[in-house]
């Protein structure tokens, strides 16, 4: 097989991909067996047709097409290795020389696909992050405390008005014109927590129980969203959330602790790893971001296009043009960061481990609601798990890629953040625990496949 690549633009080539009849011939013979097990034809028994009374009675055209369809994919993916092209899309092919008859000739086609532009990405030895320092407060601890302090505190009814904090059940209805579109009744809701109508908390500030108030606002869900409506409210009763006294009797009741000040220690522990965490979140961004001003990434127009069609449809706005320019901004933001963080991983020469992926499947089983055993199956019949090991690898590339570069917080100060990154060493490690594993599980296979014993003889 022959293939040559012409570039049409930075993210689009054309493949022109030549195959001898050769090489086509095993996709010729399937082609007649298939034929040959579907057609009748007088004196002959189904599947024993021989290839020259299909060419009489079916004809060439029918058998050269089936071989076409059957191989073509194959020699388009050969094409792609030999070429070292990874493809974003679906290619657009055009057959253009079959094989006259049989024996001779062969196949050409060509296919115009939108590929990942190639990279040259900056050595990471050169790039500097800095990050804020991970210095706990007693503010912190305080928060901490507090938070935990509400999670135990009881809600009490005041003979007041509504204030920011205050507990408020609510009775709610949306009118668009004369027509009513929404309503609920009986909801608890906490003024500032802003999760339900835009303008609700001011509306609610102020109110005593029993008193309603209007106002206007777009909606927020449903078949009206984001549509202006008069919202009528009325607050029917409200309630303030009393805390718990933080001291030794609560650090009991809360905790493992048996004082108060060895709650708050363990809380200043738990800022200090929180405060690690975001440090890490924070290089990771804080490199991205580096990347791709260091690193001009052209994406494929077409991908864009066809993911912004997908998300317009799903939500029946493809006649929104406002939106769609939001859309289509956020996919090229998106397929950037993915076209850059696929080359990091492939330049860091990134491997996903088995125990990697499944710790991410599980997760975001989480996210879903979904037990973790069906949310993979449910993946596996989708077809989707390459996309996750996918993810995997453009994150952990990141954090790979933290490895060679040193972080300083603002004071100037080195950050270790091998707690989130990991090391090279711990990956050698875990790869060779799992390929151990997979040795292991593969001689245990062979062994249970070697046939029962002959039974002994009296």
């Amino acid at each position: 097989m022959k293939s040559a690549v012409e570039t049409l633009d930075p993210t689009k080539v054309k493949l022109t991909v030549e195959v001898d009849y050769d090489e086509l011939k095993p996709s010729i013979d399937h082609a007649y067996k298939h034929i040959a097990e579907q057609v009748n034809i007088p004196g002959f028994r189904k599947g024993k047709v021989p290839p020259r009374i299909i060419d009489q009675r079916v004809g060439w055209g029918a058998v050269v097409e089936h071989a076409v369809n059957d191989g073509l994919n194959d020699f388009y993916r050969q094409a792609l290795t030999e070429n070292e092209l990874r493809p974003l899309a679906q290619p657009a092919v055009d057959v253009t020389e079959i094989p006259a008859k049989a024996g001779e000739g062969q196949l050409k086609f060509t296919a115009d696909v939108e590929v990942r532009p190639e990279l040259d990405l900056p050595e990471l030895s050169t790039i500097d992050l800095t990050v804020d320092p991970a210095e706990v407060t007693d503010e912190d601890v305080t928060e901490r405390l507090d938070a935990l302090r509400e999670r135990f505190g009881t809600l009490v009814g005041v003979d007041r008005p509504a204030a920011e904090g205050d507990y408020v059940v609510i009775d709610l209805t949306a009118k668009i014109g004369d027509e009513e579109v929404d309503s609920v009744s009986g909801v608890s809701y906490q003024i500032g927590s802003g999760n339900m109508l835009e303008g609700l908390d001011e509306a609610l500030t102020g109110l005593s129980a029993e008193e309603t108030t209007t106002f206007r606002a777009p909606l927020a869900g449903g078949d009206h969203e984001g549509e202006e409506a008069d919202v009528t409210v009325t607050a029917t009763s409200v309630k303030q959330r009393d805390l718990p006294e933080a001291d030794d009797d609560f650090a009991q009741l809360a905790s493992e602790f048996d004082t108060l000040d060895e709650l708050k220690e363990d809380l200043r522990t738990q800022a200090a790893q929180g405060k690690g965490s975001d440090q890490a979140v924070a290089a990771r961004d804080a490199l991205l971001e580096k990347l791709l001003e260091a690193v001009e990434v052209p994406v494929p127009s077409g991908v864009v296009e066809a993911e912004v069609h997908r998300h317009l449809e799903q939500e029946s706005r493809l006649e929104d043009d406002e939106h769609r320019a939001e859309v289509t901004e956020d996919a090229k933001k998106a397929l950037r960061n993915q076209i850059l963080l696929d080359t990091l991983a492939e330049k860091l020469e990134v491997k996903v481990g088995q125990g990697e992926l499944v710790e991410y499947l599980v997760s975001m089983s989480r996210q879903y609601g979904m037990e973790p055993s069906e949310f993979i199956q449910t993946l596996e019949q989708g077809g989707q798990i390459p996309a996750m090991v996918g993810e995997v690898a453009r994150s952990k590339a990141l954090a790979v890629a933290l490895r060679q570069i040193e972080v300083k917080d603002s004071n100037g100060a080195a950050v270790d953040l091998s707690e989130f990154i990991g090391s090279d060493e711990i990956d050698e490690q875990q790869s060779a625990l799992e390929q151990a594993m997979a040795e292991a599980q593969a001689a245990g296979e062979a062994e249970g496949t070697e046939g029962p014993a002959e039974p002994a003889k009296a």
